[in-house]
């Protein structure tokens, strides 16, 4: 095993960390701004990457193909936010119905076919792979920095915003923002639209980058939106406090999740275990907090008894 081998896998994994740390940020709107547990963005990374696909090999330009990418998005947050607010389903159930039809939804769009290529060398796609080692404007990692800095600042200011504001109070506290006069469904229903847009966005980024979109493509991408969601918190939570920096420890945690799969599959990790080692991932993550209250509870009461 050469360090030179795993030097050259990095810039790879961080631009592939860059990819789903967009899509981190739109599962953390819901996942802890709203708190609801959305499984839709399982197939809305899928449709973003097939809308966007389908467009720019149709000719269309990268940019608009990205923004259909993102309505469509929003539009199976929509769907979701029906099903749970107009239906009553529960969250999760209405999440699972959407991701479940939106198979055969990216299926239509790629004409009934798996897959579909857009490969950079026959269309204009924005980043892609084969430029990610290159020193030059075309490197997808400065690139995808960029759009990660704005998306930061537009969702920063957008929940400035006294409806922003809003839709924070109906996560924390649905029945206070009732008594405030907020449309507490109509707003569980525009978070799920963003997040949902923000994923998709996310998904014409993953397809341009390796090249292909395919209906599978969103498969687990929960537990990766997730993973970046908690490492971020447990290793930058103490430093980022403000809004804005916390969106960023959830980019960051992306990157991190990346590096630590490229390091382990260096080290000769059997790449069918991958889905299993981001489980126990996420898993370890999810327990540090608690292990850390259970400390410091143990440690006061430790406390309380010396001074008895």
């Amino acid at each position: 095993m050469q360090i030179g081998q795993l030097l050259n896998m990095m810039p790879g994994a961080a631009a592939q960390g860059l990819i789903w740390g967009v899509m981190a940020i739109g599962v953390y709107i819901t996942y802890r701004i709203l708190d609801i547990a959305d499984l839709t963005v399982d197939g809305s990374i899928a449709t973003g990457g097939c809308v966007a696909t389908v467009l720019i090999v149709a000719g269309v330009n990268p940019w608009v193909a990205m923004l259909c990418a993102f309505l469509a998005g929003m539009l199976a947050g929509l769907v979701t936010g029906v099903f749970h607010t107009l239906m009553g389903i529960p969250a999760i159930l209405a999440g699972i119905l959407t991701q479940l039809a939106q198979y055969s939804i990216d299926l239509r769009i790629l004409g009934n076919r798996a897959n579909v290529p857009v490969s950079a060398r026959k269309y204009p796609v924005v980043i892609s792979l084969s430029n990610v080692l290159q020193a030059t404007l075309n490197n997808p990692i400065l690139l995808l920095a960029i759009i990660t800095a704005v998306l930061i600042a537009v969702i920063y200011w957008f929940f400035g915003t006294e409806y922003g504001c809003g839709l924070r109070a109906v996560g924390a506290n649905q029945q206070m923002a009732r008594s405030q006069g907020i449309n507490t469904s109509f707003g569980k229903v525009i978070g799920l639209m963003l997040s949902n847009g923000i994923v998709a966005f996310s998904g014409a980024l993953l397809s341009q980058y390796q090249g292909f979109a395919d209906v599978q493509m969103g498969r687990g991408a929960i537990v990766i939106g997730l993973a970046a969601v908690i490492i971020g918190e447990v290793v930058f939570g103490k430093l980022f406090r403000n809004f804005g920096l916390k969106l960023l420890a959830v980019s960051l945690g992306a990157i991190i999740y990346y590096l630590v799969i490229q390091l382990v599959l260096w080290l000769g990790l059997n790449t069918n275990d991958l889905k299993m080692l981001t489980a126990l991932v996420v898993a370890v993550f999810l327990a540090v907090p608690h292990w850390k209250a259970r400390l410091a509870a143990n440690a006061v009461k430790k406390g309380d008894k010396g001074n008895a």
